[in-house]
């Protein structure tokens, strides 16, 4: 004990050796341990043409995050040609087109993916297409309304109707349209950002062809309602039915904007809402459609003339294909759709 106590103190011992105080020793440091990285698995791409099978590209050190959509990018550096849109990459010949989202790892593939490329031809942007459809209506409309020279006889020219439904209807057919031109620019939000290009023509042809054909009878010089039907009432029930689908149908189209995130691609069940216009979600899939029916049915019984009964039968049976279809994908992605709605009429289709 004595000579800790001397050897702390650096006193000499007795034999006049002294000791030194050692100073105290730590315990070295370790370095932590690097973590290994983990080896990243690079995904090789070819790319043949659906059609004849031959090798159009081949994409080496592909990262396994990379997306269709930045496949379709490294593509079009090869193929300038066939920009992102115009491409449809499928994992089959004849399969369906894979998502722009979908991640090249959560594939079906092994690290030597091949895909399948078919050209979707040129596109157009939706914006577009639908601007297009929807002006060439109301312009048309106006033009037969005006009675312009060259649609009906010389003496007729510039001319306005003595029937005050023509009147109506000429303004209901413009709002129709101007609020349909509204909405693109200002409501809706797509999610696919173009079509074919010759899918426009067809459109047009649909939209511009009915326009002329039932404006050329409502606004012609010997048009006159049928007689059981020209009282004030009728005509102000069946407009009034055809302003209430009208305004349902923006209200549908509002609820359904709201459901999707400006540059987002999610999809989520619609519900109602506060606005009593939607509340016939609790029963419908796309009640935007049926909103659209009631507003072309109220203007078949104002107008009382056989070119729009069979327009709105027409666009009855698209909009029943469209909405059919739509219901389908609602209930194959979503297991807790609700059970009770129908596609486009409640209880009945």
């Amino acid at each position: 004990m004595d000579a800790l106590a001397l050897e702390a103190s650096g006193k000499k011992l007795p034999n006049g050796s002294s000791i030194t105080a050692l100073p105290p020793t730590t315990p070295a440091k370790r370095k932590p341990a690097k973590k290994a990285k983990k080896a990243v698995v690079f995904f090789e791409v070819e790319i043949l043409d659906a059609k004849t099978k031959d090798k159009l590209c081949f994409l080496d050190k592909v990262e396994p995050n990379a997306t269709i959509g930045e496949i379709k990018s490294m593509f079009h550096k090869s193929h300038p040609q066939f920009y992102p849109a115009r491409q449809s990459i499928r994992l089959d010949p004849k399969g369906k087109s894979l998502k722009d989202e979908d991640v090249l790892q959560h594939l079906p593939v092994g690290t030597t993916a091949t895909f399948y490329f078919r050209d979707l031809g040129a596109q157009i942007s939706w914006v577009t297409v639908f601007l297009t459809e929807y002006t060439g209506p109301l312009v048309i409309y106006l033009l037969f309304y005006f009675r312009v020279p060259f649609i009906y006889a010389p003496k007729y020219d510039f001319t306005t109707s003595k029937h005050w439904v023509v009147h109506l209807a000429c303004m209901c057919h413009s709002f129709h349209y101007v609020k349909r031109l509204l909405e693109t620019l200002f409501v809706h939000r797509f999610s696919h950002g173009t079509m074919p290009l010759r899918n426009i023509f067809k459109n047009c042809s649909y939209y511009w062809g009915f326009a002329a054909w039932m404006a050329y009878y409502i606004n012609h010089p010997l048009y006159t309602p049928p007689s059981e039907f020209t009282n004030i009432q009728f005509i102000l029930v069946t407009l009034e039915f055809f302003n209430f689908c009208q305004i349902g149908n923006l209200s549908i189209h509002i609820a359904l904007r709201n459901l999707r995130p400006p540059g987002s691609k999610t999809r989520k069940i619609p519900y109602p809402t506060k606005n009593p216009f939607t509340w016939i979600f609790v029963l419908v899939s796309c009640p935007n459609y049926t909103y659209e029916l009631g507003s072309w049915l109220g203007f078949t019984l104002m107008t009382q003339c056989l070119p729009v009964a069979f327009f709105t039968l027409v666009g009855f049976i698209q909009m029943t294909v469209w909405a059919k279809g739509k219901h389908r994908s609602y209930l194959k992605e979503f297991r807790d759709y609700p059970p009770l709605r129908s596609p486009i009429l409640p209880f009945v289709l």
